[in-house]
């Protein structure tokens, strides 16, 4: 039966991955892999990480199943910097569970969207290509729309055309902030207007919390998820925490469900919890349980939040300089310097792409979707020349 699958074609950035390990010019630079690196090039583990990692090794006495929800003190942590205020729960109105990193929390949001009757799907384009693949594995229909223009800027008009145009009880997918890939996020002027357009046209929002704390701050980055929230009556929220704590491969994340009435709750939950069941039984651990243990500690959340705003300031460095250039060639770099988080798109042609790596050693997306924190101040500059050489 095996010989009936048919070949799939290999995922474009593990291939670029492998193109990189074996380029031997020392001058080489990846702007493809989407994690965050220091000055020097490394991914480091939190310092607060490790510290909490250790309390782990010195107190935890049990390796025991947890259940589908998972760490629910990781859960609870989590709420009041996602969702602020003196009640994060909203009146009883909010309540998650554990997910493996965020992919595992938008699968459960749009698995769970579907078992409640949603047969539609409302997508801003371009969108992380996992999204898109989430949606078609499951099988929930899914309409696009134009997330941003060509000079860089929100397509309002193409997400107003879309809210218009979809249907009562359709979802619509929005990313909480730090957009991937282009880095292009919404305006609080904007996130109150698309907040009154979703609730009008009673809409679900799924909202994707993925990079909190490496745009503009932890605050200003749940800007968007709350008023959205403040303005609909049920939402379902996806969050990852391998970007801002650091713990890619640890797959820490979470999903919330906030419903109308808190009576509803349980029942929601209880369709999680066996859809999680049937996906991958229980989520891991180790890395949900150093989070919890650092939200829990004045002072590792101090020592998280100094690591957070150093990895958001040499981000913002970079992108800085890169505004600073201006145009050059081709390629108008200016509009980085307003956009958030990793990533950005460059406007360029695949056949530049190719020449970026042939000529200069420079590693990125086909796309033109750039890791900006593959930039340093080493190469910044190279990396400006290179673009101007073929594109100019």
């Amino acid at each position: 039966m095996l010989s009936n699958l048919a070949p799939q074609p290999a995922d474009a950035l593990l291939a670029l991955i492998k193109l990189y390990a074996a380029d031997p010019r020392a001058d080489k630079i990846d702007l493809g892999v989407g994690v965050y690196r220091t000055g020097q090039g490394d991914t480091p583990v939190f310092g607060a990480i490790k510290a909490a990692e250790q309390r782990l090794i010195d107190t935890q006495d049990s390796k025991s199943y947890l259940g589908p929800e998972g760490d629910m003190g990781f859960v609870h942590a989590l709420m009041p910097y996602i969702f602020g205020g003196d009640d994060p729960s909203l009146g009883g109105r909010i309540e998650g569970m554990q997910t493996p990193g965020g992919t595992g929390g938008v699968r459960l949001a749009v698995a769970l969207a579907l078992k409640a009757g949603v047969k539609r799907a409302w997508m801003g384009t371009p969108s992380w290509p996992n999204h898109a693949q989430i949606f078609g594995d499951l099988g929930l229909a899914l309409k696009t729309f134009r997330h941003s223009t060509a000079d860089g800027a929100v397509d309002m008009d193409a997400l107003r055309g879309a809210i218009a145009e979809a249907d009562a009880g359709d979802a619509i997918l929005l990313h909480g902030c730090c957009h991937n890939p282009t880095g292009i996020d919404y305006s609080p002027a904007q996130w109150d207007e698309i907040a009154a357009l979703v609730a009008e046209k009673r809409l679900l929002p799924l909202l994707d919390l993925a990079y909190q704390g490496l745009g503009a701050g932890m605050e200003e980055d749940a800007y968007g998820v709350r008023a959205v929230l403040a303005a609909v009556p049920e939402a379902l929220i996806a969050y990852s925490c391998d970007k801002n704590f650091g713990m890619y491969r640890d797959r820490v994340g979470a999903i919330y469900a906030m419903v109308a009435d808190p009576a509803l709750l349980p029942m929601v939950l209880s369709n999680g919890a066996t859809l999680a069941r049937a996906a991958w039984s229980m989520p891991p651990d180790h890395g949900a349980a150093a989070v919890r243990l650092i939200l829990e500690d004045p002072a590792l959340i101090a020592l998280w939040q100094d690591e957070l705003d150093t990895m958001r300031a040499r981000m913002n460095q970079v992108r800085a300089r890169l505004a600073e250039a201006g145009q050059q060639g081709g390629v108008d770099f200016a509009p980085l310097g307003g956009q958030n988080g990793l990533f950005s798109v460059l406007p360029l042609s695949g056949e530049q792409v190719l020449r970026l790596r042939a000529e200069h050693g420079i590693y990125m997306a086909g796309s033109g979707r750039i890791n900006v924190a593959g930039l340093t101040t080493a190469n910044v500059d190279r990396f400006i020349a290179a673009l101007a050489d073929v594109t100019g």
